[in-house]
């Protein structure tokens, strides 16, 4: 409305008036334009000839680290279903060889019967030697010990009730076992009973052991296999450990075990 107002000398000086060049621009035409819309849209938005990008360093790092973990996941499943599986079939193969079946009837190292059924709803670790062996015996139950130590330093396992029976009932009576046991842990409880007591237990765990020719002074060495034997809460014959097997190796096995029992009896 101002500019009607205006004589016709002012109209004739605006029509000569060119528009501002803006800065950077070529021949009056703002290129910059361009270069001030691109600034504006996202690093995500743009590449270097303004196509758009795909995820970031840091997005495709992750979904990497993602899958990898998922594999590794369904690993370690199938391993552990695997172990497992090998677990089953190896306590049904020891279930069919029929070891430790029936009873025994023994006495503890003090004086008080004791019978298989007495340790039924625990875990036992049992092992067969007699009080004056020499290296070997003192050895594993010791190595026995140190498994059920492991074990009750662990909160949520069950106990583990360790077991000593003799092989040598001559020599091995209440009060032998009493001062042998002591000196190994403060709950091993160590059976003996008669001559045919012991052939009776030690023919139910098929234990080989014979004792050796005395000598001038009436000793002599027992030989016997060397197993310690994992019996579970239903008192059934679990598994079994040979002399190479360590504390841990022994220590992981009754783990599973025990992870995975289920009793048949209840």
């Amino acid at each position: 409305m101002l500019l009607l107002t205006r004589s016709p000398t002012a109209w004739h000086r605006l029509s000569h008036l060119k528009p501002p060049v803006l800065p950077g621009t070529v021949g009056g035409q703002a290129l910059h334009l361009r270069s001030w819309f691109l600034s504006r849209q996202g690093p995500a938005e743009t590449g270097r000839q303004g196509q758009p990008q795909g995820p970031g360093l840091r997005t495709r790092l992750l979904i990497t680290a993602l899958f990898g973990a998922g594999l590794g996941g369904a690993w370690l499943a199938l391993r552990a279903e695997k172990e497992r599986l090998q677990q089953q079939k190896r306590i049904e193969a020891l279930r069919q060889a029929a070891v430790g079946q029936g009873d025994f009837h023994l006495l503890d190292h003090k004086g008080q019967g004791r019978r298989k059924a007495d340790f039924r709803g625990q875990w036992v670790l049992m092992y067969f030697g007699f009080t004056h062996c020499p290296d070997i015996c003192p050895d594993e139950l010791e190595k026995l010990v140190q498994v059920v130590r492991k074990l009750e330093a662990e909160p949520g396992l069950p106990p583990v009730q360790p077991v000593f029976i003799t092989v040598d009932p001559e020599r091995d009576d209440v009060e032998a076992m009493a001062r042998y046991v002591q000196d190994f842990h403060p709950r091993l409880l160590g059976l003996t009973g008669s001559t045919e007591q012991i052939a009776q237990a030690t023919h139910s765990y098929r234990v080989y052991y014979s004792a050796g020719p005395k000598d001038e002074d009436q000793d002599y060495i027992v030989d016997h296999s060397i197993t310690i034997y994992l019996l579970n809460p239903d008192g059934l014959f679990t598994d079994y450990y040979g002399r190479s097997k360590s504390a841990e190796q022994i220590s992981d096995s009754v783990r599973r075990h025990m992870a995975t029992f289920r009793s048949v009896l209840s």
